[in-house]
Formats: structure tokens, C-alpha cells, sequence
């Protein structure tokens, strides 16, 4: 029953109007239906409904092409699908989330609390290196730690900078980060994707001890 509300609930939301009459109420849409996708839905539905949500970040992207945060959100998507649903298509996802974001950076590099810098940096520690893919364990350090020069108490600056450190191999200082991020301040309407993402962190925290 649970399973069949959550694609309801999903379904309902994707075929809601995207575009509201502003910049921020398109982000917010973006950034509830991604948590909804990330956190809540099944993992035979996920193929599905990544699909529709980047349907509807390149619409975004087109209405506001002079703005960085569609771009960002757009990024985020797909990235996401490629985490989580994998396939040969997969590398050039992050490929074409990488272009998005380093577009995203000529036009505000600090938008969206430093967004742009966690999302290359996730991207550089994940992403197989040369000569699969561009990954680059170097560059994700620089950029991760731009993101927290940005926002140094955000909840996804600490939390990938410290799943970098533990990827790393530096359980240590990972632990000091993660914790730092699971006393992050909530972010104002993005309850779901702060729990969300406090779980993960108390997964990794516990597979630490």
C-alpha cells in the first residue's frame, strides 16, 4: 500500500504545473520532486520517473536560459539518475552534468549555497578516472572545498566532503565532517531531502563505528 501511495503521490506531483510565476517556485518544484524521486520511490519505478524529471529541469532550463539555478537543478537530476539507475548510459549523464554545472559557474558560481562546487566535486570522486571517465580525486578536493568555503555549516557541503574523506580512506576526519553535517540547520521547505540525507548520514556514521 505504502509502494502504490508514494507512486501516487509521485505521479501526481510530476503532472502538476511546472512553472509557476517565478525563478523560485520552479526550483522548489525541482527540488521537492527530486527528493521524492531520491528518497521515496520504488527502484522499479525509478528509470520512469528520473526520465519525466529531467523532462521537466530542461523545460525549466529553457524558460530561464540566462539563470544558473535550472542549470544546478538540472545537473542534480541527472547525475541522480546515473547514481541510481546505472546502464550504459550512465558516463555520459555525468558528462552532460558536468556541462551543465561549469555552465552554471560562468553565470553565478556561488548560487544556491556553493551547489555547483558539491555537485563537480561529488562528480570528480565518484566518476571512474582516465581513461574511462574524467574523475579526478585532486580536482573533487578543490572543488569540495570551495563548496565549504561557500557554505561551511551546509548539510551537503559537510556531507560530501566527508564521504570524500572516507572514500579516502580517512575514516577520522570523515567522521569529524559527518557529524558536522548532520548538525547542519534545516533548509526552509526541503524537510524531505534534509531527512533524507541526515539518514544517509547516520547509515555512513554507523558503518563507521
Amino acid at each position: 500500500m505504502k509502494k502504490i501511495s508514494l507512486i501516487i503521490s509521485l505521479t501526481l506531483f510530476l503532472n502538476s504545473p511546472l512553472f509557476a510565476k517565478t525563478l523560485d517556485e520552479t526550483i522548489h518544484y525541482l527540488q521537492k520532486a527530486w527528493a521524492i524521486a531520491n528518497y521515496e520511490t520504488p527502484e522499479d519505478n525509478l528509470e520512469a520517473v528520473f526520465e519525466t524529471l529531467t523532462k521537466e529541469a530542461t523545460k525549466a532550463v529553457a524558460a530561464y536560459p540566462n539563470k544558473a539555478e535550472p542549470l544546478v537543478w538540472k545537473a542534480i537530476i541527472i547525475s541522480s539518475d546515473a547514481g541510481k539507475n546505472g546502464g550504459f548510459g550512465a558516463l555520459g549523464k555525468v558528462k552532460a552534468a558536468r556541462k551543465l554545472l561549469l555552465q552554471a559557474e560562468k553565470i553565478d558560481p556561488t548560487v544556491l549555497n556553493g551547489s555547483i562546487y558539491t555537485s563537480l566535486g561529488s562528480l570528480y570522486y565518484q566518476v571512474p578516472g582516465w581513461p574511462i571517465g574524467f574523475g579526478d580525486d585532486d580536482q573533487a578536493k578543490i572543488y569540495l572545498k570551495k563548496a565549504l568555503k561557500i557554505n561551511p555549516n551546509g548539510i551537503d557541503s559537510n556531507f560530501f566532503y566527508a564521504d570524500f574523506l572516507l572514500d579516502q580512506g580517512d575514516k577520522e576526519k570523515a567522521k569529524i565532517y559527518f557529524k558536522k553535517a548532520l548538525k547542519a540547520p534545516n533548509r526552509p521547505n526541503r524537510p524531505l531531502a534534509d531527512k533524507g540525507r541526515r539518514a544517509e548520514i547516520q547509515k555512513k556514521l554507523g558503518e563507521l563505528h
